[in-house]
């Protein structure tokens, strides 16, 4: 802690951080624990975000993320959709397929930002809000193979006609951005994705975590 920082809201995003780090809650006493702090502490702490909507209690006390962090999550896509926008864009004129950002949402894979390129004659059409499941597509499975350590070089994942009949996908997962698991990716209408696209890809997705960083 410094003399600039707020130790009360550094113990309340804490104590956030912690609660959604666990899927069956917290009680005051490990929360204590936990912080290093009593337990009158950790009252007011969970008290006070109560009010605001961000905790809730069950009935067995425990203590969870409440539904007032999606009120906030709103605000996350357009700022992350225009941080990526210019490595989407470049990836887009430089490859001429479609480019995507594509981030998790619950069980499905949610394209946030999308760019098609401008000189084509024909492009697939996909639009931000196209939603499909985690295990079809290449944003997808490049999402699934990052959280589950599986993803080996060259670092990208290929696929063909699982989300649209004829189209190719290439994608590359963002990595060390803590919170925020998603891809960046193309999609084309060809049987096979080209050489030289793979390594574009993970070049436009390292872009885009440095952007959100």
């Amino acid at each position: 802690m410094t003399a600039e920082t707020s130790q009360t809201l550094d113990r309340g995003l804490r104590v956030l951080k912690l609660l959604a780090d666990t899927d069956h809650g917290l009680t005051v006493t490990e929360l204590s624990n936990r912080l290093g702090v009593n337990r009158t502490v950790v009252y007011r702490l969970l008290a006070t975000l109560e009010q605001h909507a961000l905790v809730r209690r069950d009935l067995g006390g425990r203590a969870r993320v409440g539904l007032g962090v999606l009120r906030l999550g709103r605000q996350v896509h357009p700022l992350v959709r225009e941080a990526a926008l210019p490595a989407l864009r470049s990836l887009a004129e430089d490859i001429g397929a479609t480019a995507h950002l594509t981030l998790v949402d619950g069980t499905e894979a949610l394209a946030v930002a999308v760019v098609e390129p401008t000189w084509t004659d024909y492009h697939v059409a996909y639009r931000a809000g196209f939603r499909h499941p985690l295990d079809r597509g290449a944003a997808g499975r490049a999402i699934l193979a990052a959280r589950q350590g599986s993803l080996i070089e060259p670092g990208y994942t290929l696929t063909h006609g699982e989300l649209e009949a004829g189209a190719s996908g290439a994608a590359a997962p963002l990595v060390g951005i803590s919170g925020l698991e998603g891809s960046v990716g193309v999609v084309m209408l060809a049987d096979s994705v080209p050489e030289r696209v793979g390594p574009r890809v993970v070049d436009a997705a390292r872009e885009v975590a440095d952007a959100l960083r």
